[in-house]
Protein backbone atom coordinates (compact mmCIF):
# COMPACT_ATOMS: atom_id res chain seq x y z
CA UNK A 1 0.00 0.00 0.00
CA UNK A 2 1.33 3.45 -0.84
CA UNK A 3 2.21 6.00 1.80
CA UNK A 4 0.70 9.44 1.30
CA UNK A 5 2.25 12.82 1.74
CA UNK A 6 0.12 13.93 4.72
CA UNK A 7 -0.03 17.49 3.44
CA UNK A 8 -1.04 16.79 -0.15
CA UNK A 9 -3.81 14.20 -0.70
CA UNK A 10 -3.28 12.32 -3.95
CA UNK A 11 0.16 13.87 -4.42
CA UNK A 12 2.69 12.72 -7.01
CA UNK A 13 5.06 11.65 -4.23
CA UNK A 14 2.41 9.31 -2.93
CA UNK A 15 1.32 7.91 -6.28
CA UNK A 16 4.81 7.04 -7.50
CA UNK A 17 5.55 4.67 -4.63
CA UNK A 18 3.59 1.60 -5.75
CA UNK A 19 3.12 -0.09 -9.12
CA UNK A 20 0.06 0.37 -11.30
CA UNK A 21 -1.81 -2.63 -12.70
CA UNK A 22 -1.42 -1.72 -16.36
CA UNK A 23 -4.05 -4.31 -17.32
CA UNK A 24 -6.70 -2.49 -15.30
CA UNK A 25 -9.08 0.12 -16.64
CA UNK A 26 -9.62 1.30 -13.06
CA UNK A 27 -7.11 0.63 -10.28
CA UNK A 28 -7.72 1.88 -6.73
CA UNK A 29 -4.82 1.41 -4.35
CA UNK A 30 -4.91 2.17 -0.63
CA UNK A 31 -7.74 4.69 -0.91
CA UNK A 32 -8.50 6.52 2.32
CA UNK A 33 -11.14 9.24 2.37
CA UNK A 34 -13.68 11.04 4.48
CA UNK A 35 -14.55 14.43 5.83
CA UNK A 36 -12.38 16.76 7.91
CA UNK A 37 -9.68 14.58 9.49
CA UNK A 38 -11.91 11.56 10.07
CA UNK A 39 -11.58 8.79 7.46
CA UNK A 40 -14.71 6.85 6.57
CA UNK A 41 -12.86 4.39 4.34
CA UNK A 42 -9.27 3.22 4.79
CA UNK A 43 -6.85 1.35 2.57
CA UNK A 44 -9.40 0.31 -0.07
CA UNK A 45 -7.99 -1.61 -3.06
CA UNK A 46 -10.21 -2.32 -6.07
CA UNK A 47 -9.30 -3.36 -9.60
CA UNK A 48 -11.74 -3.33 -12.54
CA UNK A 49 -10.73 -4.49 -16.01
CA UNK A 50 -12.37 -3.90 -19.36
CA UNK A 51 -15.42 -6.07 -19.86
CA UNK A 52 -15.64 -6.76 -16.12
CA UNK A 53 -18.28 -5.78 -13.58
CA UNK A 54 -17.19 -5.47 -9.97
CA UNK A 55 -19.91 -5.37 -7.35
CA UNK A 56 -19.23 -3.42 -4.14
CA UNK A 57 -21.49 -4.58 -1.33
CA UNK A 58 -21.70 -4.48 2.46
CA UNK A 59 -23.92 -3.44 5.36
CA UNK A 60 -25.51 -0.01 5.61
CA UNK A 61 -22.97 2.56 6.72
CA UNK A 62 -20.00 0.53 5.50
CA UNK A 63 -18.81 3.40 3.27
CA UNK A 64 -19.74 2.06 -0.17
CA UNK A 65 -20.93 5.39 -1.56
CA UNK A 66 -17.93 7.08 0.03
CA UNK A 67 -15.66 4.80 -2.00
CA UNK A 68 -17.17 5.80 -5.34
CA UNK A 69 -17.39 9.48 -4.40
CA UNK A 70 -13.71 9.44 -3.42
CA UNK A 71 -12.77 7.72 -6.68
CA UNK A 72 -14.46 10.41 -8.77
CA UNK A 73 -13.27 13.23 -6.55
CA UNK A 74 -16.53 14.58 -5.13
CA UNK A 75 -15.20 14.15 -1.58
CA UNK A 76 -11.60 14.64 -0.38
CA UNK A 77 -9.12 11.79 -0.69
CA UNK A 78 -6.72 11.58 2.24
CA UNK A 79 -4.39 8.92 0.87
CA UNK A 80 -4.07 6.32 -1.86
CA UNK A 81 -4.06 6.34 -5.62
CA UNK A 82 -6.64 6.12 -8.38
CA UNK A 83 -5.46 5.15 -11.86
CA UNK A 84 -7.48 5.04 -15.10
CA UNK A 85 -6.02 3.13 -18.03
CA UNK A 86 -2.64 3.25 -16.30
CA UNK A 87 -2.75 7.01 -15.77
CA UNK A 88 -2.62 8.39 -12.23
CA UNK A 89 -5.66 10.60 -11.68
CA UNK A 90 -5.32 10.94 -7.92
CA UNK A 91 -6.40 14.36 -6.77
CA UNK A 92 -8.38 15.04 -9.94
CA UNK A 93 -11.98 16.28 -9.84
CA UNK A 94 -15.08 14.99 -11.64
CA UNK A 95 -14.53 16.98 -14.84
CA UNK A 96 -10.95 15.77 -15.15
CA UNK A 97 -12.05 12.20 -14.45
CA UNK A 98 -14.65 12.53 -17.22
CA UNK A 99 -11.93 13.63 -19.62
CA UNK A 100 -9.83 10.65 -18.51
CA UNK A 101 -12.63 8.26 -19.50
CA UNK A 102 -14.70 7.83 -16.33
CA UNK A 103 -18.49 8.19 -16.17
CA UNK A 104 -20.24 8.40 -12.80
CA UNK A 105 -23.96 7.93 -12.19
CA UNK A 106 -24.87 8.96 -8.61
CA UNK A 107 -27.68 7.41 -6.62
CA UNK A 108 -29.64 10.67 -6.51
CA UNK A 109 -29.90 13.65 -8.85
CA UNK A 110 -28.76 11.54 -11.80
CA UNK A 111 -30.89 13.43 -14.34
CA UNK A 112 -32.12 17.02 -14.71
CA UNK A 113 -35.83 16.60 -14.12
CA UNK A 114 -37.13 19.85 -15.69
CA UNK A 115 -35.08 19.33 -18.85
CA UNK A 116 -36.09 17.23 -21.83
CA UNK A 117 -34.58 13.84 -22.57
CA UNK A 118 -32.72 15.40 -25.49
CA UNK A 119 -31.29 18.23 -23.39
CA UNK A 120 -30.23 15.79 -20.66
CA UNK A 121 -28.22 13.87 -23.21
CA UNK A 122 -26.71 17.02 -24.67
CA UNK A 123 -25.63 18.05 -21.17
CA UNK A 124 -23.97 14.66 -20.79
CA UNK A 125 -21.85 15.44 -23.82
CA UNK A 126 -20.71 18.86 -22.64
CA UNK A 127 -17.06 17.96 -23.33
CA UNK A 128 -17.80 17.29 -27.00
CA UNK A 129 -18.24 19.53 -30.02
CA UNK A 130 -21.78 20.32 -31.18
CA UNK A 131 -21.60 17.87 -34.10
CA UNK A 132 -20.18 15.12 -31.90
CA UNK A 133 -22.89 15.63 -29.30
CA UNK A 134 -25.66 15.24 -31.86
CA UNK A 135 -24.07 12.10 -33.25
CA UNK A 136 -23.76 10.61 -29.76
CA UNK A 137 -27.39 11.48 -28.99
CA UNK A 138 -28.50 9.52 -32.05
CA UNK A 139 -26.36 6.60 -30.92
CA UNK A 140 -28.02 6.65 -27.49
CA UNK A 141 -31.47 6.66 -29.07
CA UNK A 142 -30.49 3.53 -31.00
CA UNK A 143 -29.34 1.85 -27.77
CA UNK A 144 -32.32 3.09 -25.73
CA UNK A 145 -35.27 3.28 -28.19
CA UNK A 146 -37.75 4.36 -25.51
CA UNK A 147 -35.69 7.49 -24.92
CA UNK A 148 -35.87 8.33 -28.60
CA UNK A 149 -39.66 8.19 -28.46
CA UNK A 150 -39.64 10.45 -25.38
CA UNK A 151 -36.90 12.78 -26.64
CA UNK A 152 -38.95 15.98 -26.22
CA UNK A 153 -40.54 15.07 -22.89
CA UNK A 154 -39.18 16.38 -19.59
CA UNK A 155 -37.27 13.81 -17.56
CA UNK A 156 -39.77 14.36 -14.73
CA UNK A 157 -42.45 12.67 -16.86
CA UNK A 158 -40.50 9.44 -17.28
CA UNK A 159 -41.02 6.27 -15.27
CA UNK A 160 -38.39 5.24 -12.73
CA UNK A 161 -36.87 2.72 -15.11
CA UNK A 162 -36.82 5.22 -17.97
CA UNK A 163 -35.10 7.82 -15.78
CA UNK A 164 -32.41 5.34 -14.89
CA UNK A 165 -31.98 4.46 -18.55
CA UNK A 166 -31.62 8.18 -19.27
CA UNK A 167 -28.98 8.50 -16.54
CA UNK A 168 -27.01 5.62 -18.06
CA UNK A 169 -27.41 7.06 -21.56
CA UNK A 170 -26.11 10.43 -20.34
CA UNK A 171 -23.09 8.68 -18.81
CA UNK A 172 -22.31 7.02 -22.15
CA UNK A 173 -22.30 10.26 -24.14
CA UNK A 174 -18.52 10.64 -23.79
CA UNK A 175 -17.78 6.98 -24.67
CA UNK A 176 -16.21 6.27 -21.25
CA UNK A 177 -13.94 3.30 -20.58
CA UNK A 178 -14.99 3.13 -16.90
CA UNK A 179 -18.57 3.44 -15.61
CA UNK A 180 -19.24 3.85 -11.89
CA UNK A 181 -22.82 3.34 -10.69
CA UNK A 182 -24.04 4.12 -7.17
CA UNK A 183 -27.25 2.22 -6.41
CA UNK A 184 -28.63 2.14 -9.98
CA UNK A 185 -31.87 0.44 -8.86
CA UNK A 186 -32.62 2.64 -5.83
CA UNK A 187 -36.34 3.35 -5.56
CA UNK A 188 -37.33 1.03 -8.41
CA UNK A 189 -39.90 -1.76 -8.22
CA UNK A 190 -38.29 -5.23 -8.09
CA UNK A 191 -39.24 -6.17 -11.66
CA UNK A 192 -37.97 -2.87 -13.06
CA UNK A 193 -34.81 -3.11 -10.97
CA UNK A 194 -34.01 -6.54 -12.36
CA UNK A 195 -34.54 -5.26 -15.89
CA UNK A 196 -32.18 -2.32 -15.30
CA UNK A 197 -29.47 -4.65 -14.02
CA UNK A 198 -29.94 -7.47 -16.52
CA UNK A 199 -30.46 -5.30 -19.59
CA UNK A 200 -28.91 -1.85 -19.15
CA UNK A 201 -26.09 -2.47 -16.65
CA UNK A 202 -25.10 -5.86 -18.05
CA UNK A 203 -24.95 -4.27 -21.51
CA UNK A 204 -22.22 -1.92 -20.28
CA UNK A 205 -20.02 -4.86 -19.34
CA UNK A 206 -20.79 -6.71 -22.56
CA UNK A 207 -19.75 -3.66 -24.58
CA UNK A 208 -16.30 -3.81 -22.97
CA UNK A 209 -16.70 -1.14 -20.31
CA UNK A 210 -15.13 -1.56 -16.89
CA UNK A 211 -18.08 -1.32 -14.49
CA UNK A 212 -17.97 -0.67 -10.75
CA UNK A 213 -21.40 -0.80 -9.14
CA UNK A 214 -22.74 -0.31 -5.62
CA UNK A 215 -25.99 -2.21 -5.29
CA UNK A 216 -28.27 -3.31 -2.44
CA UNK A 217 -30.16 -5.87 -4.56
CA UNK A 218 -27.26 -8.25 -4.22
CA UNK A 219 -28.90 -11.43 -5.50
CA UNK A 220 -29.95 -9.75 -8.75
CA UNK A 221 -26.62 -7.95 -9.18
CA UNK A 222 -24.58 -11.11 -8.61
CA UNK A 223 -26.10 -12.66 -11.72
CA UNK A 224 -24.49 -10.04 -13.94
CA UNK A 225 -21.26 -9.47 -11.96
CA UNK A 226 -17.80 -10.98 -12.24
CA UNK A 227 -16.21 -9.96 -8.95
CA UNK A 228 -17.43 -9.06 -5.46
CA UNK A 229 -15.80 -6.73 -2.96
CA UNK A 230 -17.33 -6.77 0.53
CA UNK A 231 -16.84 -3.55 2.47
CA UNK A 232 -17.33 -3.44 6.25
CA UNK A 233 -16.53 -0.45 8.46
CA UNK A 234 -14.67 1.25 5.64
CA UNK A 235 -12.41 -1.65 4.69
CA UNK A 236 -12.57 -4.39 2.06
CA UNK A 237 -12.82 -7.60 4.07
CA UNK A 238 -13.56 -10.08 1.30
CA UNK A 239 -12.69 -10.15 -2.39
CA UNK A 240 -13.66 -13.05 -4.61
CA UNK A 241 -15.46 -14.01 -7.80
CA UNK A 242 -19.21 -13.50 -7.99
CA UNK A 243 -19.75 -17.21 -8.61
CA UNK A 244 -17.75 -18.15 -5.52
CA UNK A 245 -19.59 -15.62 -3.38
CA UNK A 246 -22.96 -16.79 -4.71
CA UNK A 247 -22.20 -20.34 -3.59
CA UNK A 248 -21.24 -19.32 -0.05
CA UNK A 249 -23.51 -20.60 2.67
CA UNK A 250 -22.39 -17.69 4.85
CA UNK A 251 -22.81 -14.96 2.21
CA UNK A 252 -25.58 -13.23 4.17
CA UNK A 253 -23.38 -13.01 7.24
CA UNK A 254 -20.59 -11.41 5.21
CA UNK A 255 -23.05 -8.87 3.83
CA UNK A 256 -24.18 -7.98 7.34
CA UNK A 257 -20.59 -7.60 8.50
CA UNK A 258 -21.08 -10.38 11.04
CA UNK A 259 -17.82 -12.15 10.20
CA UNK A 260 -15.73 -9.26 8.94
CA UNK A 261 -13.03 -9.99 11.47
CA UNK A 262 -12.01 -13.06 9.51
CA UNK A 263 -10.75 -10.82 6.62
CA UNK A 264 -10.05 -12.79 3.45
CA UNK A 265 -8.94 -11.98 -0.05
CA UNK A 266 -9.37 -14.42 -2.91
CA UNK A 267 -9.05 -14.25 -6.69
CA UNK A 268 -8.35 -10.52 -6.89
Amino acid sequence: MSQADPTVPGSAEESSSSPVDLGAALAVDGLTAGYSKNPIIEGVDITVRRGQMVLLVGPNGAGKSTVVKAIVGTIPRMAGRVSVLGRDVSGKGPSELARAGVAYVPQNDDVFLPMSVMDNLLMGGYLLSRSERMQRVLERFEEFPALGVARNRPASSLSGGQRKALALARALMTHPEVVILDEPTAGLAPKVARAVLEENVAQLRESGKAVLVVEQRVADALRVSDQVEVLVSGRVVLSESASAFSSRSDAARWLMGAIAGQGLALNR
